[in-house]
């Protein structure tokens, strides 16, 4: 399984590895020793499908090289290439197996079995009717860091429609899983060893499941209901836009001590203009309004964002009023890229495309603001005691390694009896992109 993309992407491939295990397969770490490769896509960035052909190359020599001494190998593409240009993948090379999208890996077996039948290539981007939650093995392995922290996907597609963005057009609409599949699946993980689990979706706060008696539950009810799982430490989601950031949920980060103190809330830019043309749906205005009032329900939070330079159209005073946002807020973490057409999306064809020399100049300003704030905020806690959630080793002996509640990495000197548990440490030092410590006297007394 060879997975490229986001964090839902890395829970697709593990799911998929969950259907297909009752047909004999296992995962291998390598290409060339395995019966069927998968190569689980994403559509987001800039020259996508190119790097997927590419790859496919080197795919394609291994399938020849296991063909001329016996062996076969099937060759699938996944994800949200696979949806996109899925015609054009079997066009350009002939020798891919199974494409399919990523609203039909529960239909994965199918697929192997109408691959081996017809002795031809099978290819299902249809955006069926059922949901694919509903086919899949409730015995499945969770994927896992060290099986402490997990991911899971509560909801996906998107009905934003924002000029930059194939979400839409790969994944469908917006769609969630019901409360009931939601809980059943973290209790598994929480059973077989997960203490934080960060829920998914490419608009998780827009989350609306049913509940059993028919009513709507949204990401707040849902994160109580989480909460309440005994051996669940923490919960963490990703990734949210402001338009859907409703009362309930600012309340649940005030009320609710396992929902961690660090939010991604994408802003994109801070020019009401581009916001405009982004078809974004709110202002500048409303973003720093929306901070502020999360801020007061929660003064430890801390945000992360996601930012792109040169959308079609940004002048000089639109960036200028991207830095000034950034000024006001202040980043503990953020992504930031340069404006690259996606094909099919409205911003590909508009007016005023923006020279690569000026999105270089501009993405290495943004990105200089952001790792000032992000130095500064890891600076900021150090000297303090905050809970560690640790998760494995360190790279040096007696070391071990957890994260802080705001993601930061940890490496603190410990036992490795504290793997899996939540400790107190007191943060000593800041690094380039992790901080030491130590654990408590009053701890090690205990």
């Amino acid at each position: 399984m060879i997975t490229w993309g986001c964090q839902m992407n890395v829970y697709d491939s593990a799911r998929m590895t969950d259907v297909l295990r009752p047909l004999g397969y296992t995962p291998v770490d390598a290409p060339d020793s395995a019966d069927m490769i998968i190569l689980n896509t994403c559509h987001i960035r800039d020259r996508a499908a190119e790097k997927v052909f590419s790859e496919l190359g080197r795919l394609r020599l291994i399938k020849e090289e296991r063909k001329a001494s016996g062996r076969e190998t099937v060759i699938a593409v996944a994800g949200c290439v696979a949806q996109a240009e899925g015609e054009q993948i079997l066009a350009r090379a002939p020798y891919v197996d199974i494409v399919l999208g990523p609203q039909t890996y529960h239909r994965l077996p199918e697929m192997v079995a109408r691959a081996a039948r017809a002795g031809g290539a099978v290819i299902d981007t249809d955006f069926p009717a059922e949901q694919k939650f509903d086919f899949l093995p409730e015995d499945a392995a969770p994927q896992t860091s060290g099986n402490l922290t997990a991911f899971l996907t509560i909801q996906e597609g998107c009905d934003k429609f924002c000029s930059f963005c194939v979400v839409p057009y790969t994944r469908g609409a917006e769609s969630s899983r019901p409360m009931v599949s939601v809980v059943a699946e973290a209790r598994r993980m929480v059973e077989g060893g997960v203490r934080e689990i960060t829920l998914l979706g490419q608009n998780v706060n827009a989350y609306h499941g049913q509940n059993p008696d028919g009513s709507v539950c949204g990401l707040a009810e849902l994160a109580g209901m989480l909460s309440d799982i005994p051996g669940l430490r923490r919960i963490r989601y990703t990734t949210s836009h402001p338009r859907d950031m409703d009362q309930a949920l600012i309340d649940a980060h005030r009320d609710m001590p396992a929902l961690m103190p660090f939010l991604h809330l994408p802003v994109q830019s801070g020019s009401d203009r581009i916001l405009k043309a982004m078809n974004r749906g709110h202002t500048a205005a409303e973003y720093r309004a929306l901070v502020l009032r999360l801020r007061e329900a929660r003064p430890d939070l801390a945000l992360s964002s996601d930012f792109i330079v040169g959308h079609p159209g940004e002048t000089d005073e639109d960036f200028e009023a991207t830095m000034q946002l950034i000024r006001d807020v202040g980043f503990a973490q953020a992504f930031s890229f340069k404006y690259s057409p996606r094909p099919g999306t409205p911003a590909a064809g508009a007016p005023g495309q923006v020279p690569e020399n000026v999105k270089d100049v501009r993405l290495q300003a943004l990105q200089a603001l952001l790792r000032e704030q992000q130095d500064a905020f890891n600076q900021s806690v150090v000297g303090r005691v905050v809970p560690v959630l640790f998760t494995g080793t360190g790279r040096k002996p007696g070391q071990i390694t957890g994260r802080s509640p705001w993601l930061q990495p940890v490496h603190v000197d410990g036992p490795q009896s504290l793997i899996g548990r939540e400790v107190p440490v007191r943060l000593t030092a800041r690094f380039s992109n992790s901080l030491s410590g130590s654990l408590t006297e009053e701890y090690v007394r205990a």
